[in-house]
């Protein structure tokens, strides 16, 4: 971390803001208003800065809407969010020569693009002599501060949790309640000019499920407050408000996970369940700070070179939710119209994609980067390569989950199902998971036609199982 910066008479520093949309616990923002008189806060888009991830099309429709609220948020307290586009760095230059600035604050992303572009910008403000000041802030334990006995990165979630929780995290520090006001010739474009939201209005069910912003994010807490003891009992069934539903408010910054875990510590033991999981997205960041491959490559070199044999219009059947498997398509419809899907059923259809269909991993982190509010680099790639059973203490690759019993065992009522999918909603819950093998007369009584996928799913779960074992003999031979 920076050493703290020291205030000078009358000077100008820039705030960067990037994917830390809030102003609450905001260490970037408190250096900034330490060490000069002006403060502007800026945004910069660059979509391009973060190829081949830039942001996908429901974390830009969230990042509209965080960014308005950060920008009414800043105004309420005094200051302007100067919104810009274009490269990052000549931004930065052009802004630096408006307003005479002799430093800039942001706090740290650890994507290997956003990390090449910040070292980029870092060494063109030493240059020029310009203080650069980074801090923490989007993680409770900084990916270089623990290593293994021999000095490696974790592998392994359980000796990594452990080492992290010996480690304190300071509490949260407060929202300024005044910001310097920024120049009135100073110009920027409005959000809107972004064009973050969609032509086509695809967005209207993800609207009506989520309150993006920072007072969003404190409702959303508070909520779950109040809710966290049954964590560890709910938490697998998709039927039940079991989970947070904090990931896309931590993704975009609206909430610190320090303000998380210290919301959550009151609670003692009833907590530890969800505070695991807390560290868990520390895991992820971990992996991907150490081995930046794995956005695209195995952890687990055996895979490198499999060749998944799936194809056909099977990728476009399970992106769409018509495989026919009844808690699969449920999950899928749960994505796209609300741009996030339970977690327990994210781990069921990634190995369909990747166990029965044969599809490469890849396919389906693409999908769920474009399609998830909550898209996260790191916890994509670390969770889809669990689920393939080719990344870091991952779920090995024999183990298919069978979404049959997977739905009895978790949605036994068949709620989740009748949601998503309420064609289904007749069918009796004895074959709401499997209508397939249901007597006809049953079908025909629930109105699903002759031609229905539920009757024909796409892949015959024993068959397909088969052959990723078949697969699996010859991945553990490789190498």
């Amino acid at each position: 971390m920076a050493s703290r910066p020291v205030k000078t008479e009358r000077s100008t520093t820039l705030l960067w803001f990037r994917r830390d949309l809030r102003l609450a616990d905001h260490a970037a923002l408190l250096g900034a208003l330490d060490s000069a008189s002006d403060m502007v806060p800026v945004y910069i888009h660059d979509p391009e800065a973060l190829a081949p991830w830039a942001p996908g099309a429901a974390s830009r429709w969230w990042q509209h809407h965080a960014l308005t609220a950060l920008a009414q948020d800043i105004a309420a307290r005094g200051g302007r969010l100067i919104v810009r586009r274009g490269a990052t760095l000549r931004v930065l230059q052009a802004l630096v020569a408006e307003t005479g600035a002799t430093s800039l604050h942001w706090q740290r992303q650890y994507e290997p693009a956003a990390i090449a572009r910040d070292k980029q910008v870092k060494a063109w403000a030493t240059a020029q002599g310009i203080a650069a000041h980074s801090y923490p802030g989007g993680l409770l334990v900084e990916p270089w501060q623990v290593a293994t006995g021999q000095g490696r990165p974790y592998r392994v979630f359980t000796p990594f949790h452990k080492t992290c929780r010996s480690l304190s995290v300071p509490p949260p520090q407060a929202a300024p309640t005044k910001l310097p006001a920024v120049r009135p010739e100073m110009d920027g474009l409005t959000i809107d000019h972004l064009r973050l939201t969609p032509t086509i209005p695809w967005d209207a069910g993800i609207a009506t499920h989520w309150q993006p912003g920072e007072a969003g994010a404190g409702a959303a807490l508070s909520t779950w407050t109040e809710r966290v003891s049954s964590y560890g009992d709910h938490r697998d069934h998709p039927d039940l408000e079991g989970t947070s539903r904090l990931s896309p408010y931590l993704h975009h910054g609206e909430l610190s996970p320090a303000q998380v875990l210290w919301a959550c510590k009151p609670l003692g033991e009833a907590a530890s369940p969800f505070i695991r999981q807390l560290y868990w997205r520390e895991f992820a960041y971990h992996l991907l700070y150490h081995f930046p491959h794995t956005t695209e490559q195995p952890l687990d070199p055996r895979f490198a070179d499999l060749t998944w044999s799936g194809g056909g219009d099977d990728l476009a059947a399970w992106q769409a939710g018509r495989t026919g498997i009844p808690i699969i398509d449920a999950g899928m419809r749960q994505l796209w119209h609300t741009g996030w899907m339970h977690n327990r059923v994210r781990m069921l259809v990634a190995s369909l994609l990747s166990k029965n269909l044969l599809r490469p991993w890849q396919d389906g982190a693409r999908w769920f980067w474009d399609t998830l509010v909550d898209a996260d680099l790191a916890n994509n790639s670390l969770g889809w390569q669990w689920t393939a059973g080719c990344g870091a203490d991952a779920a090995p690759f024999f183990r298919i989950f069978n979404p049959v019993l997977q739905g009895r065992k978790f949605d036994p009522d068949g709620g989740y199902v009748r949601r998503w999918l309420p064609e289904l909603a007749p069918l009796p819950d004895k074959w709401l998971h499997n209508p397939w093998e249901a007597p006809s007369n049953v079908l025909d009584g629930a109105g699903l036609a002759a031609n229905s996928i539920y009757r024909n799913p796409i892949v015959d779960l024993r068959q397909s199982r088969q052959d990723a074992l078949a697969l699996w003999t010859q991945i553990k031979q490789a190498r």
